[in-house]
């Protein structure tokens, strides 16, 4: 396929050729016409702009890596539904029973909602989806199975690693183990934890039971951190004695830990180091919280850190829309960011941040202003997105896109094309 007269990453307009799913040319254009504003491109488009005959009309649009949502309940989305008042209370606990109380009687069944809302994501521009599929004593594997039969229906339009997901824990009921470990052997890409101290209030047999069970079946670790400052620490550093002694360097992901920085500015600093050294990686949903540990500190470190939307909607919360470009805004806004340089940051956490914890052979961020993705041997999973410049497209949020995944056209105007 030649693509034709696109901006990769806002610079200057050429011709992107791809050969057998990956950049194999990006070729400089004499004609191409310079950026114009949204309401002359509005006025030039046209609907249907798949790839014709080898090739596929740019109209001058950004080229962007695709996103990369590695932080995701796909379970328990409530997208496409009718709107519900949130009734969770507060605490991990309560907002657990509460989706036990009510996931069974949504409106249309759980495989249904799971596949749509999948498809409505890769529709937006996420051609990597790391998924949680939460297994307890309530649903066995039923939501398990819901979030594989999805990965399987969309295999060729996204790549999709479900993370098997103890959200009740692993001690406070019997049997959760025994259900954690029939989801690994039936397939699951990476095992969870969560909340290890106050949770199941056993940090060391919680996690000694998840890394046993990756160590078995050879998987990767994401541990969910909701817990606050020293407790925060203290997990963590729990995880880490746990990733060295098993030689899992570049293999476990935390998630959320949004107060690990909010103990000191020593304590952070140690923790950065840490994470640099294992080669863990960082997944944030951009809270609204303060003490996180600072984005351009991870860069510079060489942290890996990429973006989610966590729920959908769901009984947890009503934010999510299956845009992982909104929550890109979302993730700026957050951090309180001004400056294009740390905004495009933003971006390039969404796209190949979380890329490079879904795929070691990933381009990784080398700091706050590297932009990778779109050199050639890179992988042609790209999104093509109206925009003057990459901040912009943050703040417009267009709905002018057109996703490739391995070189081929998957969706267009936010819809899945055949």
């Amino acid at each position: 396929m030649l693509i034709r007269n696109v901006r990769p990453w806002g610079s200057t307009a050429v011709d992107v050729r791809i050969e057998a799913g990956r950049i194999a040319e990006v070729l400089p254009r004499e004609d191409a016409a310079a950026p114009r504003p949204a309401e002359a491109r509005d006025s030039a488009r046209r609907p249907g702009a798949r790839a014709g005959d080898g090739e596929l009309d740019g109209r001058g649009r950004l080229l962007l890596p695709a996103f990369s949502d590695v932080h995701v309940h796909l379970d328990s989305t409530r997208i496409g539904l009718p709107f519900r008042p949130h009734t969770g209370g507060p605490g991990v606990w309560t907002l657990v029973m509460n989706d036990r109380a009510n996931w069974r009687n949504a409106e249309v069944p759980l495989a249904e909602r799971v596949a749509g809302t999948l498809e409505r994501m890769i529709a937006h521009g996420t051609t990597r989806v790391r998924s949680y599929a939460q297994v307890d004593v309530d649903c066995g594997l039923e939501r398990f199975e819901a979030v594989m039969a999805a990965k399987e229906r969309f295999a060729g339009q996204a790549d999709v690693q479900v993370i098997a997901f103890p959200q009740a824990g692993l001690l406070r009921e019997a049997g959760s183990v025994e259900i954690l470990d029939a989801a690994l052997a039936a397939g699951a890409d990476v095992v969870g934890g969560i909340d290890p101290c106050e949770l199941d209030r056993d940090p060391a047999r919680h996690l000694d039971l998840v890394f046993g069970l990756a160590e078995k079946y050879q998987v990767g670790v994401d541990i969910h951190l909701h817990e606050p400052g020293e407790l925060a620490v203290f997990s963590t550093e729990l995880v880490m004695e746990r990733t060295r002694a098993l030689g899992m360097q570049g293999r476990v992901t935390m998630s959320h830990a949004y107060s690990l920085g909010s103990v000191s500015d020593a304590t952070s600093r140690r923790l950065i180091d840490g994470f640099a050294e294992l080669d863990l990686a960082l997944a944030t949903v951009a809270p609204a919280a303060s003490g996180q540990l600072p984005l351009v500190d991870l860069a510079e470190a060489g942290v890996r850190v990429g973006l989610g939307e966590d729920g959908q909607r769901d009984y947890w919360s009503p934010y999510g829309n299956c845009d992982l470009l909104d929550r890109t805004w979302q993730l700026a806004f957050t951090r309180g960011f001004r400056r294009d340089e740390l905004i495009e940051h933003c971006l390039a956490i969404a796209t190949m941040g979380g890329a490079s914890i879904m795929d070691a052979d990933s381009p990784r961020l080398a700091g706050v202003g590297d932009r990778p993705g779109l050199a050639v041997g890179d992988r042609a999973d790209l999104v093509l997105v109206d925009g003057e410049t990459p901040t912009s497209a943050v703040m417009d949020r267009g709905s002018d896109r057109t996703v490739l995944h391995d070189g081929r056209v998957v969706a267009d105007d936010l819809r899945l094309v055949d």
